[in-house]
């Protein structure tokens, strides 16, 4: 049995399509960020996302644990056209577009980005190709990182994924049993 702890990096005080742009996280409130770091596994692997929001947080929970090189194939959804624009922007140049991306998530992708088919299949090639490696793993990442494994623990629509929350800092863990995913955790606050 392998245990995904997933986390959600540092608040970023973002309010933007903020997908692969490169944002420090603020962790500032380190009495929350030692009781996650006291919550994890000891003994569990770390890795994160190479962007610096996920990075950052990863090398505050690291402690004594063992860690990953930082991992593209972790990063949060590619917004292409829309990256680090406001939802009322991107509503405004295509509605259409932007009300069919959220409102049926699967193929539907910005101009020059993902779709949610897309970053689950590439975030699944990571774990993956992980699972069983390492042991317990805990992946400091990003909401639509994060989601996409929901949802395929869970068997549910992307629609149904994209409903659940996912907060900054929180630990989601994800359990495999050599056959299938189970969800054990999610948006958990320690």
């Amino acid at each position: 049995m392998v245990r995904w702890w997933w986390v959600r990096h540092g608040p970023t005080g973002r309010r933007d399509m903020n997908g692969w742009t490169d944002v420090p996280a603020d962790l500032s409130d380190t009495d929350r960020l030692d009781r996650l770091a006291d919550f994890l596994p000891a003994e569990a692997t770390v890795i994160s996302s190479d962007l610096t929001r996920a990075i950052t947080t990863a090398d505050r929970l690291q402690r004594d644990r063992a860690r990953l090189p930082n991992e593209a194939g972790l990063r949060e959804i590619n917004f292409g056209a829309w990256e680090a624009r406001s939802f009322d922007d991107v509503q405004a140049e295509d509605p259409r577009l932007v009300r069919r991306y959220w409102e049926s998530p699967g193929d539907v992708h910005p101009p020059g980005g993902e779709s949610w088919n897309d970053l689950s299949h590439r975030v699944g090639k990571v774990v993956d190709w992980l699972t069983g490696e390492a042991g317990d793993i805990i992946a400091v990442a990003h909401f639509g990182t994060i989601l996409t494994q929901v949802q395929r623990a869970r068997g549910c629509t992307p629609t149904e994924a994209l409903a659940q929350e996912i907060d900054a800092l929180s630990v989601t863990c994800l359990v495999w049993n050599g056959q299938g995913w189970s969800v054990d955790l999610v948006n958990h606050h320690p």
